[in-house]
């Protein structure tokens, strides 16, 4: 199984961990849309395709923050096609939320509600300035995906201070290795 890595708003920088995972694990790519700063929906969504593409076999994604509402938006329109193994769905912002950017409202904001058709799994903070926990766990419940907790982490980005979060790389570990059967990982 392969790692497409999708990073939110902004793109990930060096110091994130989406970033330090990508630089480390061998099986690990990262999806590439026109612009981290002014997220297009249609592009974004033509950015996953490509990534997908250009994966070896089985894919388990990787998304944060607005990338897990570009994983729902792609999950609505595309369905199960048999290479996404899973997804690891990490800070799902909301959309409707004061901190929301702007720059994303256009497309992102209308979410679907389908129920994914592959295992997924969303982490959430209990002190995200960008959803609350309420808001992570229906997202979680509406798609059919597990839900976890970690705990006051902020956003779980590089301000968060997590480095190469090995609890984060524990659980992503935990959940892929669950993947081989349909929604074992849920």
């Amino acid at each position: 199984m392969s790692l497409l890595i999708l990073p939110g708003f902004g793109g990930s920088g060096p110091a994130h961990w989406q970033s330090r995972w990508e630089a480390h694990m061998k099986d690990a790519t990262r999806f590439a849309p026109a612009s981290w700063d002014r997220p297009d929906l249609e592009d974004w969504l033509a950015a996953l395709e490509r990534g997908l593409e250009q994966a070896e076999g089985r894919v388990v994604l990787v998304a944060h923050s607005l990338a897990c509402l570009l994983t729902a938006h792609w999950a609505a329109r595309h369905g199960g096609t048999g290479r996404i193994a899973g997804a690891l769905l990490v800070a799902p912002p909301d959309p409707e939320g004061p901190a929301f950017p702007r720059e994303a409202s256009a497309g992102f904001r209308d979410l679907p509600l389908a129920v994914f058709p592959f295992p997924a799994l969303v982490l959430a903070s209990s002190n995200d300035p960008y959803a609350s926990p309420a808001f992570a766990q229906d997202f979680a419940q509406a798609r059919g995906a597990g839900f976890l907790d970690i705990g006051p982490c902020g956003h779980i980005n590089a301000e968060s201070g997590l480095g190469d979060w090995e609890e984060g790389q524990r659980l992503l570990a935990a959940f892929a290795a669950g993947c081989g059967q349909p929604r074992a990982c849920v």
